[in-house]
């Protein structure tokens, strides 16, 4: 297998959410592989400042939240700067409480952010590479989406539906020539995961609880979103792989 075919050369890739955790990691690892990548929050500062770290990075702000917003940036990108190639849909929120005390406010947050948000900003991409008949869609789910733990309930939703909304889109898009699929991450270290990591009690069980007993490091997330970036994965369309120490193959 030639190694031209995970080679990024060439393409543009629009990663939301990532001027810093997950998100910066996988924007880095695709401008490695050759992509010129765009980074994509609500903060200027912050994402100015993440952008300086990768040779090449744009920066374009905006909040994946609001449909008109998405689109006017993603439609004026388009058409001053050229082709987004590839979109990987990064942006989410937690908010940790148990189910009964869930506030309401924070349940409507994590609808729009974790879920609405990769509505937006796949629709009004997939609108340009529908036209081009080509286009990569990672949309970044969770060991959530299989799995649900005390507290989080309604994270737990979200990514549920963050994995069958790939799925939608791959049925609805790959007759058009779009590779849409999604990154399940199991428990990384990252800016998200804070408390958790900083939590003795939680960081024994999740070892113990973990095949490969630890956390994940993000930098072991790339390699996967090189893969549905790339030609490698011409003809995946629709899945969901779990990055995530084997913790949703065992009991």
């Amino acid at each position: 297998m030639s190694i031209k075919l995970f080679d990024l050369t060439g393409r543009r890739a629009l990663v939301t959410g990532s001027s810093q955790g997950i998100g910066f990691a996988l924007a880095k690892g695709l401008a490695a592989a050759g992509a010129e990548v765009v980074l994509n929050g609500r903060d200027t500062a912050k994402l100015t400042a993440a952008a300086a770290q990768i040779e090449g990075a744009r920066v374009l702000a905006f909040d994946a939240t609001k449909h008109d917003e998405v689109r006017a940036a993603v439609d004026g990108f388009e058409a001053d700067i050229g082709s987004i190639d590839i979109l990987i849909n990064n942006a989410g929120m937690q908010h940790r409480s148990p189910l009964e005390d869930f506030p309401a406010e924070a349940f409507e947050r994590l609808l729009q952010t974790n879920i609405a948000s990769v509505f937006h900003v796949g629709q009004a991409v997939a609108r340009h590479m529908i036209g081009r008949k080509r286009g990569k869609i990672i949309n970044i789910a969770s060991v959530q989406t299989a799995l649900a733990r005390p507290s989080i309930a309604p994270y737990t939703a979200t990514k549920g539906a963050v994995g069958n909304l790939t799925k939608g889109m791959a049925t609805d898009w790959a007759k058009h020539g779009l590779n849409c699929n999604a990154i399940a991450p199991g428990y990384f270290d990252t800016p998200l995961n804070a408390a958790l990591v900083a939590d003795p009690t939680f960081s024994t069980w999740l070892e113990k609880r973990t095949p490969a007993g630890r956390w994940g490091n993000v930098e072991e997330l790339v390699g996967a979103a090189i893969f549905l970036a790339s030609d490698a994965a011409s003809f995946v369309n629709g899945h969901i792989l779990y990055v995530d120490g084997g913790i949703t193959a065992s009991l």
